[in-house]
């Protein structure tokens, strides 16, 4: 069996590095980037002269743009409307993601525009109401407004959705 040898401890330049490789590859935030690093010290141990800072690096990649919450947030709230999810559901994972709500505000407004379409999506891909066979008995209306709640849209999306007859879409609300 191969002895495996233990990574050296990071210094400032391995630290540097395993930062721009993170954002290099992953769209993130600062606080996922923060906790990345010092995952990273943690796991590998400082091994340079001063004490370890990955908010100071942090914060100069925010600088030079290679992290912006703001982006991040609208980017991540597209996506998570194109998979169907609702404006909860996107301020939830914006919440955990680490964004300040002032770099929020423009996902917000995305996500509340494309709220109706967001839940045309999620009930097509999940065959409810409209896409449905056909309608649903009591227990499996009240799984599908279930699923719709978890999903992060509101009752009454829920149940417009729900409680339309196979074939006949909704309208959306003016």
């Amino acid at each position: 069996m191969a002895d495996k040898r233990l990574p050296s401890p990071l210094d400032e330049g391995a630290l540097r590095e395993l930062a721009l490789r993170y954002v290099g590859r992953f769209a993130t935030s600062r606080a996922k980037l923060l906790a990345y690093l010092g995952r990273k010290i943690q796991e590998r141990g400082w091994g340079g002269e001063d004490p370890a800072n990955p908010q100071a690096l942090v914060d100069r990649l925010t600088e030079l743009r290679y992290v912006d919450d703001a982006s991040y947030a609208v980017m991540k709230s597209a996506s998570l409307a194109r998979r169907g999810y609702g404006a909860r559901r996107v301020a939830e994972t914006l919440r955990a993601d680490g964004i300040a709500q002032s770099d929020r505000e423009e996902a917000d407004t995305q996500t509340q525009n494309e709220g109706w379409t967001a839940a045309d999506r999620f009930a097509r891909r999940k065959r409810i109401g409209p896409y449905a066979q056909a309608r649903p008995d009591p227990k499996q209306r009240e799984k599908w407004i279930a699923a719709f709640l978890r999903a992060g849209h509101s009752y009454a999306t829920a149940r417009r959705w729900t409680d339309a007859a196979p074939g006949e879409v909704p309208e959306a609300d003016i």
